[in-house]
């Protein structure tokens, strides 16, 4: 064995991360492969934006992943007349002290729920910026550290929805991966509403702690990543910015977030090493999002969700058809 698969063993006991994918599976019927997306965002030290219609789970794929972990929980629910103190905090004055004091926002926690978080205006969306990117907030000429962990999981309808504000894309580039739900099967449906009541992730329990948490994404750190994929996740990215059907290319942001991505995929799967195939199955979740299709005329295309989101990973998949994989 490995010094790094000793590490995992030692850090995390054997079969912690599958205990975690059946705590969540029990609110999240039939989407094995949306909850281990979900893990690896989590692993990675990554934030998770959820994206599909309404009625599909999307609130209780967050509430579950948060339940899951031992650790504080907000939800904040996004409307168009949320101001940016309603999510880090105010000032406000203290009678009896004679002194203003610092209440802190929704934000400060380990697991925010930023529900619908395109019905809100781009000024509130630009709060969680330096949250997401720095684990700290500046108010009134002060830094404020974040607890750790830290992981925004936001969800959003289709920008075709009435009453939505598209996440422009410095706020796209903050969230690691995008995930779908989509409709669930008609096994996983029959047990859904044969509940007795709706479930919003109250049956998934607590099966780790945040000390492990941390150990374990530590550790994931530290999952062995060969030059021959380093150069096949760069050809990729590069791609991205002369291909024909994009505007925008990925940053190098994009290129940590799917380098983070690829070890905690590895790590969650059993193995101290990286695959060219963990890269290939993350790109188009981590990366769809962070290009913009050249077709700017498209208003889909322009708010970077909806069809213009499913353009984008058109566009990676091809790519990835492009490019040959290491052996």
């Amino acid at each position: 064995m490995s010094s790094l698969s000793q590490t995992l063993a030692t850090r995390i006991p054997a079969g912690k991360i599958r205990q975690l994918e059946e705590a969540i599976e029990t609110s999240i019927r039939g989407k094995a492969e949306v909850v281990r997306l979900a893990l690896v965002c989590l692993l990675a030290r990554g934030h998770l934006l959820i994206e599909d219609v309404p009625g599909v789970g999307k609130t209780t794929l967050a509430q579950s992943l948060a339940r899951a972990v031992d650790g504080s929980f907000h939800r904040l629910q996004f409307t168009s007349d949320m101001l940016p103190s309603d999510v880090l905090g105010v000032t406000v004055y203290n009678a009896h002290s004679e002194a203003f004091e610092f209440k802190p926002g929704p934000v400060f926690t380990n697991f925010l729920l930023a529900d619908e978080i395109n019905r809100t205006t781009p000024k509130t969306q630009s709060a969680l910026l330096e949250a997401m990117n720095e684990q700290q907030i500046s108010v009134e000429g002060r830094t404020l550290q974040l607890p750790e962990p830290f992981m925004v999981i936001a969800t959003q309808n289709p920008s075709e929805h009435h009453g939505t504000y598209p996440l422009p894309e410095s706020q796209l580039d903050r969230f690691l991966m995008r995930v779908r739900i989509g409709y669930p099967d008609p096994a996983s449906e029959r047990e859904i509403i044969r509940q007795s009541e709706p479930s919003h992730g109250e049956a998934t329990r607590c099966v780790l702690r945040r000390e492990d948490l941390a150990d374990l994404q530590e550790a994931v750190k530290h999952v062995s990543v060969d030059e021959a994929i380093v150069t096949y996740l760069l050809a990729i990215v590069e791609r991205t910015r002369t291909h024909e059907g994009l505007a925008l290319g990925v940053s190098p942001r994009g290129s940590q977030a799917l380098y983070r991505a690829a070890q905690a995929h590895a790590a969650i799967a059993g193995r101290a090493f990286a695959l060219p195939d963990d890269v290939k199955f993350l790109a188009p979740k981590v990366l769809g999002h962070r290009v913009m299709p050249a077709a700017r005329n498209s208003l889909a295309a322009r708010r970077g969700a909806g069809n213009g989101a499913a353009a984008g990973e058109r566009v990676i998949d091809e790519i990835l058809k492009e490019i040959e994989v290491p052996l």
